[in-house]
C-alpha cells in the first residue's frame, strides 16, 4: 500500500492509502493533483517498523498531513508553522524554535510571548 496526498494550490487537502495498482486506475476529477507521500518519512529520514532509521528512501521530507504545504521546488511536505518565531529548517523541512528544547528530561511547552520554553505543570 502507498499513501497519496491531494494538493490544491500548494496545500494538502486530503491523504489516502491505496494499492498502487488501484491508484493508477483511480479517476479523480476534483481540482488539484495527487502526490505520493511516505508514512515512514520524518525530517528527511526514513524509519523502519521499529522506529529507527533504516536507510530507506525518505520521500518528500515528511509524511503529508491535511493542512501541510507541498513545496514543489523542495519536493517536500512542510507542516504548518506552529509559532511565528520558529524558522523552517531547510534540511528537514520542519520548524525549529529559536531556542532548542531543553535536554534535562523534564517536559516543556513553548511560550511564544517570552520566546522561551516553560516547564510543563504536571498534575
Amino acid at each position: 500500500m502507498a499513501h497519496f496526498a491531494k494538493v490544491l494550490d500548494g496545500k494538502v487537502t486530503r491523504v489516502i492509502r491505496a494499492d498502487e495498482s488501484f491508484f493508477e486506475k483511480f479517476v479523480d476529477f476534483s481540482p488539484g493533483s495527487w502526490v505520493q507521500t511516505s508514512y515512514n518519512t520524518y525530517g528527511g529520514i526514513h524509519y523502519g517498523p521499529d522506529g529507527k532509521p533504516d536507510g530507506g528512501v525518505a520521500l518528500r521530507k515528511n509524511y503529508a498531513g491535511i493542512g501541510y504545504l507541498y513545496d514543489a521546488a523542495r519536493d517536500a511536505f512542510i507542516p504548518p508553522q506552529p509559532y511565528t518565531s520558529w524558522t523552517l529548517n531547510e534540511d528537514t523541512c520542519l520548524w525549529d524554535p529559536p531556542i532548542p528544547y531543553p535536554s534535562d528530561g523534564k517536559l516543556y511547552n513553548w511560550d511564544e510571548e517570552s520566546k522561551s520554553w516553560k516547564e510543563a505543570a504536571i498534575s
